[in-house]
């Protein structure tokens, strides 16, 4: 399927309990074979799907509330994404309770052309509370937001995160396809404001790419990194890089862990995007290579010629950020947009 595609480098041996931060922090994605092969969930799913979906259903609670389903048609074949006039979407979210879920997931194992079910990015402790202290991952210092995602045999488009990403194959097996964050214009990225799940996503179908409609996916697929998890194997995602997700069973659990390295007032960067493209990107071209300039001066290459002939009391925003200052500053930012 990927012929160009190199391996994603591989660590084994990690100890779960002590990840070195050099492998947290890794600019560069990492497989960690076998790092999750002591949980329970694993083993139980190693035994068999029923065995998985029975440990699960132990950590329902009472009266929890239904879970986000999202719901596609056979022909779709997994592949989630937009309809033909790219108005709307391929698939339909249910509110199901999470029992019932597993249950059709297990009803549909043996259909060779099931519809593609999917819940996708499921808070770990509001829906499953106690799971995660039976199958610990503790990241030191970092408190990052636990997720699960369950599903059949879907394809996820490639898409970026903002957070770092450490993805951990629970159940089933699958392939995930990375790319370096400078991809962009080689993957040809949808709507940012018409997505399927928040981010924007690769129009590109990975199974049978149109390379006479996106031509210049042919550059990106040189600089694809692939590989293909089990259970007990995770993944290290790094900020940014593109990845493709591709569910290979008819049951599959992955267990993920988000978080940011970066202090928690700042605001996500897409929200700077958006308003760069309302305020910036229509402006004449010798206009826009001024503001230019002003970025790189003020936001992407700033140093002691950017304030410090401003008195160390009168900097302002020039100054270091802290959660009161940024607080101000996206008071001020709304008072001007809502005028």
């Amino acid at each position: 399927m990927w012929p160009q595609a190199e391996p994603i480098p591989e660590r084994q041996g990690l100890d779960p309990a002590a990840l070195p931060d050099a492998v947290l922090a890794s600019p560069e994605p990492v497989v960690l074979r076998g790092l999750t092969a002591g949980w329970p969930l694993v083993q139980a799913a190693r035994t068999s799907d029923t065995a998985a979906v029975a440990y699960l259903e132990r950590f329902v609670r009472p009266q929890a509330p239904p879970v986000a389903a999202t719901v596609g048609p056979p022909e779709i074949a997994g592949r989630f994404g937009y309809d033909a006039a790219m108005t709307g979407f391929n698939f339909r979210r249910e509110q199901v309770p999470l029992p019932v879920v597993l249950k059709t997931l297990l009803k549909y194992a043996p259909d060779p052309a099931p519809p593609a079910i999917y819940v996708a990015s499921t808070t770990l402790d509001t829906w499953l509370p106690g799971l995660r202290d039976e199958n610990a991952m503790p990241l030191g210092e970092r408190d990052p937001l636990a997720s699960i995602w369950i599903g059949n045999r879907t394809r996820v488009a490639a898409h970026q995160d903002l957070p770092d990403n450490l993805a951990c194959v629970a159940a089933g097996r699958r392939r995930v396809t990375l790319f370096p964050p400078e991809q962009l214009a080689n993957l040809y990225i949808g709507p940012l404001d018409l997505t399927p799940a928040g981010q924007p996503i690769s129009l590109v179908d990975f199974a049978a790419p149109d390379l006479e409609r996106f031509p210049r996916f042919a550059e990106a697929m040189r600089h694809a990194r692939t590989a293909v998890l089990e259970p007990g194997d995770a993944v290290l995602i790094p900020s940014l890089w593109w990845h493709h997700m591709e569910a290979l069973a008819s049951f599959n659990v992955l267990i993920n862990y988000w978080w940011r390295r970066s202090p928690a007032w700042m605001d996500s960067p897409m929200n700077t995007l958006m308003l760069a493209l309302a305020s910036i990107r229509d402006l004449p071209a010798h206009e826009r290579a001024h503001w230019q300039e002003v970025f790189r001066h003020y936001v992407f290459e700033p140093g002691p010629d950017t304030a410090d002939h401003i008195p160390e009391a009168a900097r302002g925003v020039l100054g270091p950020l802290d959660d009161d200052r940024a607080r101000a500053l996206r008071a001020r930012l709304l008072q001007r947009l809502n005028r």
